[in-house]
């Protein structure tokens, strides 16, 4: 079974890198020297800042365990991330809106290093600190990079189409091979280099320092709404009055909260699910295969937002159906494969069908992320994107942290359930979205005939 992992790797690289090289004329955006240098100058900074962030996910419950603490008292520590992101993060949106996007960023690299440095110490309440300070990184790496890319962007003029260029890129580097390459880095620090578990911490401060430095030396200030006479408490009441107000923006936050609350649980329950005798399975290389695979679907996103058609709020819906079919082999495979009884063996003919699943559902996480990122840029107010973003955040953030509570008390196969309906009301979401974004075009095309029946008869 050894084999089939690399076999699996293998198949998606070949197919990542021919989709890569067969790029036509119809899959590329013709764009300026002067855009170039901005998005690459981006692209380096959120690689960099993505470093920071995929370096300590794979040894933050390692690093906890190393110091002596249960799994109950590590499941806290994940919750205080989880829930200082929820408590926070629309206050720390609205002060990017205020203050200033590129502060915020600069604010989120002096907060993640010095979340950083708290895993040097074996003491709880320091460590649940560290937690507080990485959740405050988090929303803040989701939302303040994204509103000041986008205001640059059209502060500078750049067509818009420009604009999911440089998000599928982004997702590419930073959600991709961003994140093969730590870890791989990170495996050689521990085991390697025998540095120990606290090493690719260090390493991500390193990171989050250089690109903290590009920042200050090249990035320009831009805002949301920087009026003097507003306070957070009413920044926070328009948000909230522009997603009750518009549809859109409401529909959008409900379909972003149903598929990142379900890629997160995954997160969790994918190592269960291959392993459910303790089989041996190499978690570093399944990992790096999960990333291929969100390379994949990040590239086919470049492919279809590089035209006209379909739109985005087409081929999503599509997406979403395929990954809710994803998560469900878990439950078929449950129901059809006889369960092996013998502990730590290789994976099984189960797992194996599992993985292939899972990769699927990886490269839809890499379809949806330039994706979702590109709808936002077209819906959501300038004035008000990063605290309207992390609104966005609070229910996700709920339902992780509910999860985590609770990730013993349901059968693994009514968790996949669970996500795979989740799932499912997002693409009928993303249809009503679709439906009522058609409208205005609908009502202009009726308005423009009433004024010129030539236009009526031209149609006809």
């Amino acid at each position: 079974m050894e084999l089939f992992y690399f076999v699996v790797f293998g198949a998606l690289g070949a197919v990542v890198a021919a989709l890569e090289l067969s790029k036509s004329s119809k899959d590329r955006i013709n764009t300026s020297s002067a855009f170039n240098s901005f998005k690459n100058n981006y692209l380096v900074v959120y690689s960099l800042m993505m470093a920071g962030d995929w370096l300590q996910g794979p040894y933050v419950y390692y690093l906890y365990s190393t110091y002596g603490f249960g799994k109950g008292e590590i499941g806290q520590l994940f919750i205080a991330g989880f829930g200082s992101s929820m408590l926070f993060g629309t206050i720390v949106g609205s002060l990017a809106d205020k203050q200033g996007r590129r502060r915020a960023c600069v604010t989120y690299c002096i907060t993640y290093i010095l979340s950083c440095i708290t895993k040097h110490s074996p003491q709880y309440k320091i460590l649940m600190v560290g937690r507080v300070l990485g959740g405050i990184a988090t929303s803040l790496l989701f939302s303040a990079f994204e509103s000041w890319l986008v205001a640059e962007h059209n502060k500078r003029g750049f067509e818009q189409q420009w604009l999911s260029l440089t998000f599928s890129k982004a997702i590419f580097l930073g959600n991709g091979l961003v994140a093969i390459l730590a870890g791989l880095f990170g495996n050689v620090l521990v085991d390697s280099l025998s540095l120990g578990p606290v090493a690719p911490f260090d390493a991500a401060a390193i990171f989050l320092a250089i690109g903290m430095a590009i920042i200050l030396s090249s990035w320009t200030e831009n805002f949301g709404d920087p009026s003097e006479n507003k306070d957070l408490l009413t920044q926070f009441r328009g948000a909230a009055v522009a997603i009750a107000s518009d549809e859109k923006i409401a529909l959008l936050g409900a379909i972003q909260s149903l598929f990142e609350g379900s890629m997160y649980t995954f997160v969790f329950l994918w190592t269960p699910a291959l392993s459910p005798n303790d089989e041996e399975i190499p978690h570093g290389f399944i990992f790096a295969t999960f990333m291929l695979a969100s390379m994949l679907g990040s590239s086919l996103a470049s492919r279809l937002m590089a035209r006209s058609s379909p739109r985005v709020e087409s081929y999503m819906q599509i997406v979403f159906v395929i990954s809710s079919a994803s998560l469900t082999l878990p439950i078929i495979t449950n129901f059809l494969v006889a369960p092996s009884k013998v502990k730590g063996e290789s994976i099984s003919f189960a797992g194996c069908l599992q993985l292939l699943g899972f990769c699927t559902f990886e490269a839809c996480v890499g379809i949806f992320w330039p994706s979702i990122m590109k709808m936002r840029s077209q819906y959501i107010p300038e004035e008000a994107r990063s605290t309207i973003m992390n609104f966005f955040r609070i229910p996700l953030n709920i339902f992780v942290c509910i999860v985590l509570y609770n990730v013993d008390a349901f059968p693994i196969t009514v968790m996949f359930g669970m996500c795979s309906i989740f799932l499912l009301v997002a693409s009928i979401l993303q249809r009503r979205l679709m439906a009522i974004s058609d409208k205005p075009k609908m009502e202009n095309w009726t308005a423009m005939k009433e004024r010129d029946p030539e236009a009526e008869a031209l149609n006809d």
